[in-house]
């Protein structure tokens, strides 16, 4: 009976977001880059990316050998997008789920408990809210080295305030319900409410917001390679900075800083679509606002 009421959850689910057009477009997007980004190892060999073994002109342009041109190595600026959308993925992703979990923890301890607790929780979201989110990522990537790992933990530690409060204000909202005080009533603990009450119902907030998160750490992720801390692999952000460095621009190279600046821009549009989408199917208030 359990499986049979996710199954129909489910199928009203799918039935309503196809209902938003731009969602449906966002996702079919999203499912193109991720399978472009898994596909990759199978479509090109990882030695493309040696500079050593390039075999195009430098600064080329679009051709049948090389449609989006090549850079200033020669190395096919097609395959090196197809290789950095793994890594700009990966980030984004990860990213994401650490700021969304740490928000969601933090926002449903701010809400649940009273007192001092919730001051301290509340006074320490403040402070990562009126500071430059990417100005102390940039300072921890810097301070803990250049690495995948790096970029992912100064992104997600420095993003989690907008979720915490988000998720307060709606913890506070489901606290303040009658059947919470019922529950209280017959002896349920602090972890039983939050785990058993609280978090199912600001579930669907969690996950709208995850994807707007994600579009987020993409730009966040190619901002910081841009302004030169990276991952230490080549990303869409890394590319841009390879082409401002070399001075794509004024050589006349469009290709090399169009095809990864598009790159960004439709990721990031396909999740804020498909988390504007979720958000109107998950809240009955704002069906049809999105379509």
């Amino acid at each position: 009976m359990a499986w049979q009421r996710r199954r129909a959850g489910l199928g009203r689910f799918w039935a309503e977001f196809r209902k938003q057009r731009a969602g449906v477009i966002g996702g079919a997007i999203l499912l193109a880059a991720v399978a472009l980004a898994l596909l990759t190892p199978l479509l090109s060999d990882i030695s493309v990316m040696d500079v050593t073994k390039a075999t195009g002109q430098k600064l080329a342009p679009p051709s049948f050998e090389f449609p989006l041109g090549t850079d200033e190595s020669g190395r096919s600026v097609l395959e090196m997008i197809m290789w950095g959308s793994r890594v700009s993925l990966f980030i984004g992703f990860l990213a994401a789920l650490l700021s969304i979990g740490i928000g969601t923890v933090v926002g449903i301890a701010a809400g649940h408990f009273r007192g001092w607790l919730s001051a301290v929780l509340m006074r320490v979201t403040d402070w990562f809210l009126v500071l430059p989110s990417l100005v102390l990522a940039l300072v921890l990537s810097a301070i803990l080295g250049g690495s995948g790992a790096t970029i992912i933990l100064a992104i997600g530690i420095t993003s989690w305030a907008t979720t915490a409060r988000l998720i307060r204000a709606q913890t506070l909202a489901v606290e303040a319900r009658p059947y919470i005080e019922r529950a209280k009533a017959l002896g349920a603990g602090h972890w039983h409410i939050m785990s058993r009450h609280v978090l199912p119902n600001v579930a669907p907030l969690v996950l709208a917001n995850t994807t707007l998160q994600v579009a987020s750490a993409i730009v966040a992720e190619s901002t910081l390679a841009f302004l030169g801390a990276t991952s230490g692999s080549t990303s869409w952000g890394s590319l841009l900075r390879g082409a401002y460095d070399w001075g794509a621009a004024t050589k006349g190279a469009w290709w090399y800083i169009l095809s990864p600046g598009v790159c960004i821009v439709a990721v990031v549009l396909a999740f804020t679509l498909c988390g504007r989408a979720l958000e109107a199917v998950l809240n009955p208030r704002l069906r049809g606002v999105s379509r």
